[in-house]
């Protein structure tokens, strides 16, 4: 027989993972070796610093689902960064806040946003990089 607790915890969990997509679909946890690797190659990067509690970072994972599957895009490396266990990277990059977008251009920062969940302004702030 299931128990109420036992019930909570599996809907606490389910919900976890549905809330955290941003990790979905091509996107890797930050790793400095692979970011290098993709700044001497001149490509183009996403950085996505995410929470999984934060609603304005929920917003933007279908947009940035929806990027990842433009063809302009088909070139870009996509790295997350979780804003609750990276704080080392938090510094690194000069992050303050969840829902923090980081276009790159080889090794040049070539536009930031916070907190935007405007579809087209986060098509074009990312293409800066492109």
């Amino acid at each position: 027989m299931l128990t109420r607790r036992f019930i909570l915890g599996a809907v606490l969990a389910a919900g976890t993972l549905a809330a955290s997509p941003a990790f979905a679909g091509g996107a890797h946890a930050f790793d400095a070796k692979a970011f290098a690797a993709a700044q001497k190659a001149g490509k183009p990067i996403l950085i996505a610093v995410y929470a999984p509690w934060c609603p304005t970072c929920k917003a933007q994972a279908p947009i940035l689902s929806d990027l990842r599957a433009d063809p302009k895009f088909k070139d870009l490396v996509y790295f997350v960064i979780d804003f609750d266990s990276q704080k080392d990277l938090l510094n690194r990059f000069g992050v303050r806040a969840q829902s923090t977008l980081i276009a790159f251009k080889g090794d040049k920062e070539a536009a930031r946003s916070v907190g935007d969940t405007k579809r087209d302004s986060i098509f074009a702030m990312v293409g800066k990089a492109v």
